[in-house]
């Protein structure tokens, strides 16, 4: 148990670190804003209880809004993600079996099924994200194009990582 907190606070402060110093910097063509430090709420261990996960879910958007200079954006499109797995995570990644993953990715889960739900909770991020951030800049087409735009080069870059981090401690 011990192992799986210091491995959590670990991939939060790389996954932080890494946002905070190299991607908040990309920002391809006004579309695309990867943000992988999501990857962390939706790396938590399923039996991970109700309260614990939006606390952990909004202090981890708070921190990247503190340090980024924003004004909540983060904390709330957080709340909202770590809600929606809160719903529908053990629906997506196990198709409803009553098992527990300590650590949902694309290796102790279906390739296909945990790309679906890096899709789907990337997406309400990012559509949250944008309706607040962008919605009076650019109107709902905007809006949309932004999020699926940055959905599926985060979605990228969080398989990229996985692969890249974690196939040695799967395998």
């Amino acid at each position: 148990m011990n192992n799986i907190i210091w491995r959590n606070i670990g991939r939060f402060a790389l996954l932080i670190a890494l946002q905070l110093l190299v991607l908040n910097y990309v920002y391809l063509g006004g579309y695309v804003m990867p943000m992988l430090y999501v990857l962390f709420i939706l790396m938590l261990p399923t039996n991970t209880g109700r309260i614990p996960m939006l606390l952990i879910a909004f202090g981890t958007g708070l921190v990247v809004d503190i340090t980024a200079g924003m004004l909540g954006f983060h904390a709330l499109a957080c709340t909202v993600v770590a809600m929606l797995r809160i719903l529908f995570a053990d629906r997506i990644l196990t198709r409803g079996e009553p098992i527990e993953v300590m650590r949902p990715s694309i290796f102790s889960v279906t390739p296909q099924y945990f790309i679906s739900y890096l899709l789907l909770m990337l997406g309400a991020f990012y559509l949250v994200f944008y309706t607040t951030e962008l919605f009076g800049f650019r109107g709902f087409g905007g809006v949309l194009l932004a999020t699926l735009c940055s959905t599926l080069v985060t979605t990228l870059l969080a398989v990229i990582y996985q692969a890249l981090l974690l196939k040695k401690e799967e395998s």
